[in-house]
């Protein structure tokens, strides 16, 4: 999932404006048309429909909208201040402001349109969106006294989920640094102006970097006919492989030429280097100096302060204790998967597997001891077929109705619309924009963001959510649909899992709502959905082969579930190495080498496997701007989401009461409530590791 971050305070700003201010009736005929597009397909589209002028036009007078009604706000005596003059709107200017739009719509263009200067425009307008939140919201000491002095009268009757905003928010003020002299705070305020633009620019050297490789036909030996015509070629017919995520995983795995797979890892993990060094170092220094300004000793207890984990300390404990428990696992199944090599695999000296070759190892092996073949497999994973049948899983479960509308007008005609409906078709709960295939300059991963959030008016009417999908699936061919391999499957699962907590997730605070979670818990909904891939039934259910319409067979599903913990082991030790990296850029210490740590990280909890000193993965590692130092999230969520699979497991994964109950303790609630109460009050107990451990045979 990808996050944009204002600030500790606005973790994520939304879109659209309420017409509820009464105070603020210069824009309330805008308002009421914005709140009007959240419900018709033609006008979410429109939203997307804008041009560089209007970009660079209408900025500015979003922003003076949104001063002034935070002017109002402060302006109010503190002796007539109420939830509806005070909160309410400060929680509609994050959240649901019209300049929340503008910055939602630009990243989202940022990272999706074709065209080069609408990104252009989206990513200036969006540095200033950035800049206008720091100067009027995280350091305006006006609006937190006023705030503060709200929350001190405590004479009316709250919700729980109001109460909850009102301390979340006066916690997030201070740790804004609201109680600082004018002198410091200023300086955290330049620093967070700055880190907006770095991070930014972080993400788009990401997404625009295009690199590729050349190569013979005989060096795409291994490799099926169909993706090989697929491919460009220069004009002396010389293949070109990029390194978007279709081209990158199917090359990794399957093509039996070494040096091929070895230099397509080597731009795919050279992605935006050397910029980003730079830009790494530059932001870790920042995010250092900030965080000791707001009275840290360094930017990952800043970052990790009011998550589950609290402390960064006990983040890499829980990190190291999982590693620790792979150590065994990992040495089997190093051992297991090595004792036939395939011919154009060579350990080196010391043993080690090459990093370019591990993925063509699992999957040589799979295909030598068990006839399991991933490419033969993504044939009865047509992508549409794929999706209608997970829509109906989601169908059945959550007690939801899905509807495809036309989705003409968008950035790309790759895009396609989706809406949610509750189980009676009447109420429409979300709407979901689909952009699933790979492009020039598009964001090469998968991730979710929510546009427009679920929330509800003051007179108790529902805003549906607006969301977008992004994944990087494979294009049809001439022949062949998009045959989604199994982890693309997943992918999918996942992403869309996002989607759905961030449409069920509705709540009366709308900055709380759907994914708008600690981070540490964010990743909870979505990795559990993809443990339905791992059932049998839903197996069935999912798959048929594009030609025949078949599911697959009984013996491929029965070895796919033997085979779920091959490489477990591994799973968990990488993901405890990305942590680390993210725990220790953002450590103690403003001058860092973050190739010297990543090698360093490499070396000591990957030590099965070789080291390339090509190798700059991390100039492309984008959670290190959004995620910052909570990448653990991942992990520490997965032991939570197979702790609540279990329970679900148990009833069936169909089963809409189970289902309804899940909605009801947890997607319901958004980020409105304490975490840890959300799976107490759904498991009946306090989560342990126990279904994690089983699950990850580690055990």
């Amino acid at each position: 999932m990808k996050n944009s971050t204002v600030s500790l305070f606005f973790f994520s700003i939304m879109i659209f404006f309420l017409a509820t201010l009464s105070y603020c009736s210069k824009t309330a005929d805008l308002d009421k048309k914005m709140i009007t597009k959240a419900f018709h397909t033609p006008d979410i589209i429109s939203l997307f429909a804008v041009t560089v002028d209007d970009i660079t036009a209408k900025t500015p007078i979003y922003i003076d909208e949104a001063k002034k009604i935070i002017d109002a706000i402060v302006a109010i005596p503190d002796h007539q201040r109420t939830f509806a003059n005070t909160v309410r709107p400060l929680d509609e200017v994050a959240a649901l402001s019209n300049i929340a739009i503008a910055q939602r719509v630009y990243e989202a263009l940022e990272l999706l349109s074709p065209n080069t200067d609408i990104r252009n425009a989206a990513h200036d307008a969006y540095i200033t969106i950035q800049a206008f939140w720091v100067d009027n919201v995280t350091s305006n000491k006006q609006l937190y006294n006023a705030f503060s002095s709200y929350a001190a009268q405590g004479n009316e009757q709250l919700s729980d989920q109001q109460r909850y905003f009102i301390n979340d928010t006066i916690n997030s003020f201070k740790r804004e640094g609201l109680s600082l002299p004018d002198e410091t705070l200023a300086l955290v305020n330049t620093l967070r102006k700055e880190l907006a633009s770095l991070t930014a620019d972080f993400d788009r050297n990401i997404a625009q970097d295009n690199s590729s490789v050349t190569v013979t036909r005989q060096e795409l030996a291994g490799l099926d006919d169909d993706f090989i015509n697929a491919l460009a070629q220069t004009a002396d017919n010389i293949y070109i492989l990029g390194v978007d995520y279709p081209t990158y995983f199917r090359v990794m795995e399957n093509c039996s030429i070494t040096q091929t797979r070895k230099k397509l890892y080597i731009a795919f993990n050279n992605r935006a280097y050397p910029v980003n060094d730079g830009l790494l170092k530059t932001i870790i220094a920042k995010r250092d100096e900030l965080a000791k300004l707001l009275g840290y000793t360094d930017f990952a207890h800043c970052d990790i302060d009011d998550q589950m984990a609290h402390t960064p300390e006990r983040a890499q404990a829980f990190i190291n204790d999982f590693a620790q428990k792979s150590l065994a696992k990992v040495d089997a199944e190093i051992t297991t998967l090595t004792q036939e090599l395939p011919t154009s695999v060579e350990l080196t000296h010391d043993n080690k597997i090459q990093p370019w070759d591990f993925a063509y190892l699992e999957n040589s092996y799979k295909k030598t001891h068990f006839n399991l073949d991933e490419q033969k497999i993504s044939e009865y994973f047509p992508m549409q077929k794929t999706i209608d049948e997970l829509l109906d899983v989601y169908r059945q479960f959550f007690s939801i109705n899905f509807k495809e509308v036309s989705a003409h007008g968008l950035w790309h005609e790759d895009a396609t619309v989706v809406q949610v409906y509750n189980s009676h078709g009447d109420q429409l709960l979300g709407t979901l924009i689909l952009d699933l295939f790979p492009r020039p300059n598009k964001y090469s991963h998968a991730a979710h963001t929510t546009i427009i959030p679920s929330t509800y008016k003051p007179d108790g009417t529902r805003i549906p959510d607006v969301s977008i999908v992004i994944a990087n699936f494979s294009k049809p061919t001439t022949s062949q649909p998009s045959l989604l391999k199994r982890s693309e499957v997943q992918t999918f699962f996942h992403e869309f899992g996002h989607a759905l907590h961030a449409v069920l997730g509705a709540t009366q605070i709308a900055s709380l709502s759907g994914t708008h979670t600690k981070t540490d818990f964010v990743e909870l909904p979505s990795q559990m959905l993809e443990e339905w891939l791992h059932d049998k039934g839903i197996l069935k259910k999912v798959s048929g082969h594009y030609l025949t319409g078949q599911p697959l067979p009984d013996d491929i599903i029965d070895t796919i579930i033997q085979l779920k913990n091959l490489t477990t082991g591994y799973f968990v030790t990488r993901q405890a190495y990305l942590s680390s990296i993210a725990l220790s850029y953002f450590g103690l210490g403003t001058n860092k080498n973050p190739h010297a740590i990543m090698k360093q990280l490499y070396t000591t909890m990957l030590p099965r496997m070789a080291y390339s000193e090509d190798n700059h993965f991390y100039t492309s590692f984008g959670h290190l701007t959004g995620y910052g130092a909570k990448y653990y999230g991942y992990l520490w969520s997965k032991v939570f989401a197979l702790d609540l699979f279990a329970t679900i497991k148990q009833y069936g994964l169909l089963n809409p009461e189970i289902g309804q109950k899940y909605v009801a303790e947890v997607l319901s609630k958004g980020g409105a409530q304490d975490p840890n109460e959300l799976l107490y009050n759904f498991l009946g107990r306090e989560p342990n590791a126990q279904a994690f451990l089983q699950e990850m045979g580690l055990n």
